[in-house]
């Protein structure tokens, strides 16, 4: 799968198939973040790979994060807060997306998860001080498959382009009003 095709194809899944993610398969998807740009070259990340039952148990506090035990990997993104205070949340995230896309070409299903309790995640993990958790990404084999192909073709719910995009300085989007028939058009 191209990358183009991996960045359309890519959901948010939280239906996991209780199938391992074959080691080759994970250490690609982790190489995609080790490899991935950081400001000055920092690097400024750290990732644990959760696959014990009860400690990826210990991470679903979060309003959205109770999936977390039936999905078989979680990895959590750490950013080195003496490394590089200024861009720590920034690096990892890239690094996560890249995992992203990375485990999506894979045929792995993924989705960010935001919703924890940094403390109880430090705390559950042995996670050090100067270390922050920016993210964590659940990763496994969706238990409905998708079709690649009808993935990529799908729309996906999203701005066009023109809608957020100027050129040289910022330009406001022209408002979007609905018509008589409920149907939204742009204000001439």
């Amino acid at each position: 799968m191209d990358v183009y095709d991996a960045i359309r194809a890519r959901r948010s899944e939280r239906d996991y198939d209780s199938k391992p993610v074959p080691e080759d398969v994970l250490n690609r998807v982790l190489e995609a973040g080790r490899i991935s740009p950081s400001a000055s070259n920092y690097q400024p990340w750290h990732f644990i790979v959760v696959r014990d039952p009860e400690r990826r148990k210990a991470l679903t506090d979060g309003r959205y994060a109770k999936f977390l035990t039936q999905s078989p990997v979680v990895i959590v993104g750490l950013g080195d807060t003496k490394t590089s205070p200024e861009w720590h949340v920034v690096d990892t995230t890239i690094a996560l997306q890249h995992m992203v896309i990375a485990a999506t070409a894979e045929g792995l299903g993924t989705c960010w998860i935001g919703s924890f309790y940094e403390d109880r995640v430090k705390a559950a993990l042995g996670v050090p001080e100067r270390y922050r958790v920016v993210a964590m990404l659940a990763m496994g084999y969706p238990k409905e498959k998708t079709d690649i192909r009808s993935a990529i073709a799908r729309p996906k719910n999203r701005k066009e382009l023109k809608r957020i995009l100027s050129f040289d300085k910022f330009a406001p989007p022209r408002p979007t009003v609905r018509a008589p028939s409920g149907r939204l058009r742009r204000k001439q």
